[in-house]
């Protein structure tokens, strides 16, 4: 380790005096002009990273739903998974460095995971299309080389395509080709090979309506379509021809306001989703035919998938975990399949090889029906990205699946009934004041919070209300349902009230009304 070099490397990448940031569940985010230390100590910790597991680590340049002015990062693990705990700690530690320790903090890394300085490194870079992103690529750039770490810099994609470069890359191509060429063919094959499956029941002519935000979703999106155009079309809005980023659009956008995005014109029962900034999320919606806004979101979207492998396998059991992806992963993973799916639209599916053989070699020996039932969940397997939650994956999937079981929107809405419910959000001055248990259904602390939601539940039928820290940003998160949308918003307004008052809000009051 070159500490002379990297001391005058730090110092073309130097710290705001003063700024403290946290690696969560989404990595690194703030304002743009905040963050080139940041990435420069990323790309350093990237090639740690790199020697210690003598695999191909992964580094995306992306603040997802975050408004433009916003970027961030996050380092992606050999098998396209989200960064270990004990390395988000590690991870905090350098980028909060001031200049004089970061020689200290860097060997205090290398010594306690054991790190062989000698060991090659290899780091693979992507990046949204926010207008600062290539300018901080470079930093992590800088990072890597300067600790003589090797880099490949895939340019624009989205995030779940870098998780699946890092997971071809570390299991030798066996995932499938570390290309974005490699990507598009994987997916879009298995696609048409389950829609030649499908009748001609349901939505005989396959259109969709895409908002992909004005981001990095709808470049990809345009580049694959000629794959899979004889099984699906696909109209994009919200390109970023115009329009920013996720203003006024996106799967955020639509999941926590409950309507359209601006751009897009839906007629009654026009199949539509949304993705989010970097295309890890989906959303569905339709209006219906007295022209109601229905949100088909994550929850139905892993009821549609779970549902239909079901039939085609055996029973499916349900557990919960904390909020966050990273959560729903590991808890997926010790299944032979995991179905996971964030109510945001966060989510994917998890085979285990073991099953990925036992269906490859069954697609070969059972009688037609069982064979034709196995051949499915071969494609099945191969359309998921099961390296990371992905927007373009979900959406083959989803409708793979409707073209499948010859479902209308309408049908799958009507799978079941949501009790109406409302999200906020609250700033606070520090978020790490909440904590909970139970899955996050539970407040700890602040003390007299949960006591003061228990309460307030009690108000209302069919009730029941959660608070939880954003994994991002300095505000608490408050979730309510009811028996109607005006005991639902009327319960979301109160407890955002006890969460403001006993958690420490900031600026002005929550206020009544949506």
């Amino acid at each position: 380790m070159d500490l002379g070099a990297i001391t005058k490397y730090s110092a073309l990448h130097a710290k705001p005096s003063g700024l403290i940031l946290q690696y969560g569940t989404a990595g690194f985010r703030t304002k743009a002009e905040h963050l080139d230390h940041v990435m420069f100590r990323m790309g350093l910790l990237a090639v740690l990273r790199s020697k210690q597991t003598k695999s191909t680590i992964g580094v995306m340049v992306t603040a997802s739903h975050n408004p433009e002015e916003d970027n961030g990062v996050k380092l992606v693990d050999p098998l396209g998974e989200m960064l270990a705990p004990s390395w988000e700690e590690h991870a905090t530690c350098l980028a909060n460095a001031e200049e004089q320790d970061m020689q200290r903090v860097l060997i205090d890394i290398s010594e306690k995971e054991a790190v062989n300085l000698q060991q090659d490194a290899f780091v693979v870079i992507g990046r949204d299309t926010r207008p600062s992103s290539e300018k901080l690529s470079q930093s992590v750039i800088d990072g890597v080389t300067v600790l003589g770490g090797q880099f490949h810099d895939y340019g624009l994609l989205t995030t779940p395509q870098l998780h699946y470069m890092v997971y071809c890359r570390n299991t030798g191509g066996r995932y499938g080709k570390a290309t974005i060429e490699g990507y598009y063919q994987k997916l879009s094959k298995a696609f048409v090979e389950l829609t030649k499956q499908a009748s001609c029941s349901g939505d005989e002519y396959r259109s969709l309506k895409v908002d992909c935000a004005n981001g990095i979703g709808a470049l990809k999106l345009r580049e694959m379509e000629h794959y899979f155009s004889q099984g699906l079309s696909v109209q994009l809005f919200n390109d970023g021809s115009k329009g920013k980023l996720n203003h006024l659009c996106g799967a955020d956008f639509v999941k926590s306001h409950q309507k359209p995005p601006q751009g897009m014109e839906i007629k009654s029962n026009e199949r539509c989703c949304s993705f989010d900034g970097d295309a890890d999320r989906i959303v569905y919606y339709y209006h219906d035919a007295d022209g109601h806004f229905h949100l088909i979101d994550g929850d139905k979207i892993a009821t549609l998938i779970s549902s239909f492998l079901k039939e085609l396998l055996v029973e499916v059991p349900v557990y919960c975990t904390k909020t966050g992806v990273k959560h729903l992963h590991h808890k997926a993973q010790e299944f032979d399949i995991g179905v996971y799916f964030e109510a945001n639209g966060h989510g994917t599916a998890l085979f285990s090889t073991a099953v990925e053989m036992k269906i490859k070699q069954s697609a070969e020996q059972l009688e037609d029906k069982k064979r034709k039932a196995a051949k499915m969940l071969e494609n099945i397997i191969d359309l998921f990205n099961q390296a990371a939650g992905d927007a373009i994956s979900d959406m083959l999937v989803i409708e793979a699946i409707l073209a499948l079981k010859g479902l209308t929107v309408q049908q799958w809405d009507g799978l079941y009934t949501d009790l109406p419910n409302r999200q906020l959000k609250v700033q606070v001055a520090d978020r790490r004041v909440i904590s909970t248990t139970n899955a996050e259904r539970q407040a700890v602390t602040p003390p007299g919070l949960q006591e003061a939601i228990n309460d307030l539940v009690k108000k209302y039928k069919l009730s029941r209300a959660f608070v939880r820290p954003s994994g991002t940003e300095d505000v608490v998160r408050v979730y309510a349902e009811a028996d109607s949308q005006e005991s639902a918003d009327h319960l979301a307004h109160e407890v955002s009230l006890a969460v403001f008052q006993l958690a420490g809000g900031i600026g002005e009051r929550p206020q009544p009304g949506f």
